[in-house]
């Protein structure tokens, strides 16, 4: 299964444990950076609830070349990644290999996680990864960028699948 919507390190004693949970990425789609980097902006255009309270965070779903698939608003960024599964999954899209997932916020270790057992061959995030996060895309074969926007995209993991 998924998990909780909480922390995916509560409650286990080695870090091993958690991480040997995520599956290996199944994608080898190649991606442009420059089209990753895009994808905040056009993330932050469909938040029609952060437009009326400016208090929530978004996770969204795109297929290259493709318009937006899905996305979907919480309060709590895991939240709104986990709706975002559950749209994907009533729709019979999991597996969501082929598809990159942007995020609002940063890229925690649980977000990794959840992206890497949907399926998505990459995570993008408006903010920093941690640590572990980028340990978790690389064990899982995962793309992860953070800082991406209009000024770019900070690649790591998977950098060789941007072309950089």
């Amino acid at each position: 299964g998924f998990g909780t919507s909480a922390c995916g390190i509560c409650g286990r004693t080695r870090i091993q444990d958690v991480i040997a949970r995520v599956p290996a990425a199944t994608g080898d789609h190649n991606y442009d950076p420059d089209w990753l980097a895009s994808l905040p902006a056009k993330l932050r255009v469909s938040q029609g609830l952060f437009e009326s309270t400016g208090g929530v965070h978004a996770a969204g779903a795109w297929a290259p070349g493709k318009d937006v698939v899905a996305v979907r608003e919480d309060v709590g960024r895991h939240n709104a990644l986990d709706k975002l599964v559950g749209a994907l999954s009533a729709r019979s899209r999991l597996p969501a290999t082929g598809m990159v997932c942007a995020v609002s916020g940063r890229a925690s270790f649980e977000l990794v996680q959840k992206a890497a057992v949907a399926g998505f061959d990459a995570l993008i995030a408006v903010g920093a990864p941690s640590t572990l996060a980028v340990e978790t895309a690389r064990e899982a074969g995962m793309i992860l960028c953070g800082f991406a926007g209009e000024s770019g995209i900070n690649c790591y993991s998977e950098a060789s699948r941007l072309g950089l």
